[in-house]
């Protein structure tokens, strides 16, 4: 499987790395650290640097970079970009989650 960004999400991230003049070879970096409620949270960054382990994937015309050990929690997650009255900002839809916090930004396997 892959890790992977809707239409929109690539859209944004290609609005940013054009608003922080980067270059269009920047990753964008998906994973996940220990914390949140829920017991793991996502991480989304830009980097030029590529780990020698790092998966890599490509959508929409954006490089995405995962460390293998937050693959293991991340295969087959779609990021997706939300602008609504709610709020504006990046959705993981992560099939290996068992468990999210009402705000989306934790999750437990």
């Amino acid at each position: 499987m892959a890790i992977m960004l809707t239409e929109r999400a690539a859209r944004e991230i290609r609005h940013i790395l054009e608003s922080e003049k980067m270059s269009a070879d920047t990753y964008v970096r998906v994973g996940v650290k220990g914390g949140g409620c829920s017991g793991f949270t996502y991480t989304l960054d830009l980097t030029d640097t590529k780990g020698e382990r790092d998966e890599v994937f490509e959508a929409h015309g954006v490089n995405i970079l995962c460390d293998p050990k937050s693959y293991l929690y991340l295969d087959g997650t779609t990021v997706d970009f939300r602008d609504e009255i709610q709020g504006r900002g990046f959705v993981f839809n992560n099939p290996n989650a068992t468990h999210s916090c009402g705000c989306g930004s934790s999750f437990a396997t």
